[in-house]
């Protein structure tokens, strides 16, 4: 890589970083607003974790593609899954910002990031479906773990991504369990309950 094309990847990941201060509805369990960044390790994390149970796939591509899922949010930010309805064009605005962002970065990266985007997008691969389903699964643990104003809606969570899960075996398992959290997280704040996250 030469000196000019080395500036550019670096002006890229200094771009990059805008990520961190995006913030999504979510809370963590101290009640800090959850930045995108730390749902898109959260989400790699998860995928490593279950790694084995995805037999036949390109894992190193999964990993790409739950990375670069949502680096498009570092221009305009990100649009929260229960106000998604009302903003049609959400996926071309992403694209675009996605684009801007990649503007930076040499010609061969900037095309392979934009191509694992794309896959994501239109669930256009296994691996892009399994990053789909992961993605839902990491938002609603989230959802559920977070230290929430008394106004979350948790019974959003339980029809939230539920065409993703027959993306594989597992995330129907994964989702049994974490529809009975949100159910109990439900139950505790409409009866006005108290729970340490």
């Amino acid at each position: 890589m030469n000196t000019e094309e080395l500036s550019a990847c670096l002006t890229f990941i200094r771009e990059a970083e805008r990520l961190k201060n995006v913030h999504r509805s979510a809370y963590t369990s101290t009640g800090k607003q959850e930045s995108t960044a730390e749902h898109t390790w959260r989400l790699c994390l998860l995928g490593m974790v279950f790694e084995s149970d995805f037999s036949g796939i390109d894992f190193g591509k999964l990993l790409k593609i739950c990375v670069v899922h949502d680096l498009g949010e570092a221009i305009s930010g990100d649009i929260p899954a229960v106000e998604q309805v009302n903003v049609p064009n959400k996926s071309a605005l992403e694209r675009a910002d996605l684009v801007t962002l990649l503007s930076h970065l040499p010609e061969p990266i900037h095309a392979q990031f934009l191509a694992l985007w794309d896959e994501y997008e239109n669930a256009a691969s296994p691996e892009a479906r399994l990053v789909k389903g992961l993605d839902k699964i990491e938002t609603i643990i989230q959802h559920n773990q977070g230290k929430n104003p008394p106004d979350f809606d948790y019974s959003f969570n339980l029809t939230y991504g539920q065409k993703q899960m027959g993306a594989h075996p597992l995330f129907e398992q994964i989702r049994t369990m974490i529809d009975a959290d949100t159910a109990q997280r439900h139950r505790e704040s409409s009866s006005g309950g108290a729970r340490d996250a």
